[in-house]
């Protein structure tokens, strides 16, 4: 539409041109120089007519195009004049209020974004990486670390040199914990940053963050599942002992009472020699324990096993005397079988044991309340491999839980601890071997150690 106003209008002035031309070229013929002067001023005045008809576009352009540079959004244009250049000044105030528009928008943005960042908790600095000066701080910063006013973050290493070397020193990217004394008392800093580029300038953005309360909350919570594990631990053997204490205590009364009305009696020998077998089991249990004890303060470090050989048949006959009365009490089938009768394995005895009573003690939740309860003990050479496989024919484990079971204290029972089977996996571990679980719901399990 305007290039076909813009034709139309350098098509009549040229022919008024022309014209003009034809009429001044008539009088010079004639020698009428009067009429010829006014002509040729006339097409002079004509031409430059047309020059500005033809650039005032342009410098409708120029002007508009200066504003733009200059920010100013604020000019109109005039669209209801006759000319070809009111199309042109629709355009130009169409884009003005489109800038305009944009602008108002992402300053509302701005102040929205000040806003938010001045309410959070979390302290937020930028600054220039090249030279420390400060480009923006929220209050939430200063208000951590006491600090009125701050200019450059190379201010902050006479008041907390720890945290200035820190913030020298760490990464884009990377988080660190920092120990400060704040004016608010002792205190745990998180520090994070990042690094961006904005108008050819290199700036870190610096997060604070006061962790002391979740820190001290983390290791209350650390602590109380570490007294759950422990207690969880030491009831799994303590609760045997006790039974086997219980059971050996009933037989030893009634020999009493029968010694009682019978004096001329002769004790019995068998009860005799199980009671002390029962009495040298508890011992061994109990020292194991005070081990596992040990061995769990020292988690953490590296640990030395107590290695010997062990006769697999005397180490299933060790947890078969512990936990077959608490089996046999719930009306809960134990087998124990060992093939060949002299298999041995290198390894400790006590943390070993402990690892068996932790997964026969999850096969008797298992079959808890199922028909012929079933628990199978089985030791065995396969693939030139000592394997040690407890099975059950309890409710099984679900398929999306069996990844999950040997992570510290994921649980899937209300009274578990979550500790048995990563403990279990560890004591495998230093032991340089594995443990493997075989599950389907409403069939059964199946936990095997290889060695």
């Amino acid at each position: 539409m305007i290039s076909k106003r813009l034709e139309l209008g350098l098509f009549v002035r040229f022919i008024l041109l022309l014209g003009m031309m034809y009429v001044t070229l008539q009088y010079l013929v004639q020698f009428t120089w009067l009429q010829v002067t006014s002509g040729v001023l006339v097409m002079l005045a004509q031409v430059w007519e047309m020059a500005r008809y033809v650039t005032r576009s342009n410098n409708e352009l120029a002007r508009f195009l200066e504003a733009v540079k200059q920010r100013d959004f604020s000019q109109r244009f005039n669209e209801h004049s006759n000319t070809s250049l009111q199309e042109l000044h629709k355009a130009f105030n169409l884009i003005n209020n489109t800038f305009k528009q944009l602008h108002i928008e992402r300053e509302a943005q701005f102040q929205y974004m000040q806003t938010i960042l001045q309410l959070v908790d979390t302290g937020i600095i930028a600054v220039d990486a090249e030279t420390g000066e400060v480009e923006w701080v929220n209050d939430a910063f200063k208000k951590i670390l006491g600090v009125p006013y701050l200019k450059s973050i190379n201010s902050l290493e006479s008041r907390y040199p720890n945290l200035f070397e820190s913030l020298q020193s760490i990464k884009s990217g990377e988080s660190i914990l920092v120990k400060l004394k704040l004016p608010s008392g002792q205190s745990q800093l998180l520090v994070s940053a990042t690094t961006f580029t904005m108008q050819h300038r290199d700036l870190q953005l610096i997060v604070l963050k006061n962790v002391s309360a979740t820190v001290d909350a983390t290791e209350t919570e650390a602590w109380q599942k570490l007294l759950r594990v422990m207690t969880h631990e030491i009831m799994n053997s303590v609760a045997p002992i006790a039974s086997l204490a219980d059971t050996l205590g009933k037989h030893l009364h009634s020999e009493r009472e029968r010694y009682t009305s019978e004096p001329d009696t002769p004790l019995d020998v068998e009860l005799l020699e199980d009671t002390e077998e029962g009495i040298g089991i508890i011992k061994k249990r109990s020292e194991g324990l005070l081990r596992f004890t040990q061995f769990y303060r020292n988690l953490n470090k590296q640990q030395n096993l107590n290695l010997t050989t062990i006769y697999v048949q005397e180490l299933f006959k060790s947890i078969d005397a512990l936990m077959r009365p608490r089996l046999e009490e719930e009306g809960i089938e134990f087998i124990c079988k060992v093939s060949p009768t002299d298999l041995t394995i290198n390894g400790d005895v006590n943390l070993l044991e402990q690892v068996l009573i932790n997964l026969i003690t999850n096969a008797q939740r298992a079959v808890r309340g199922r028909p012929s309860p079933q628990i199978i003990l089985v030791a065995k050479q396969q693939d030139g491999k000592v394997t040690i496989e407890v099975h059950d024919n309890g409710t099984g484990i679900p398929e999306e839980l069996l990844e999950n079971i040997f992570i510290p204290f994921f649980t899937s029972h209300k009274d578990g601890s979550g500790i048995g089977l990563s403990l279990s996996k560890h004591i495998m571990h230093l032991h340089k071997g594995s443990i493997q679980v075989e599950s389907e719901e409403g069939v059964g399990s199946t936990f095997k150690l290889v060695f």
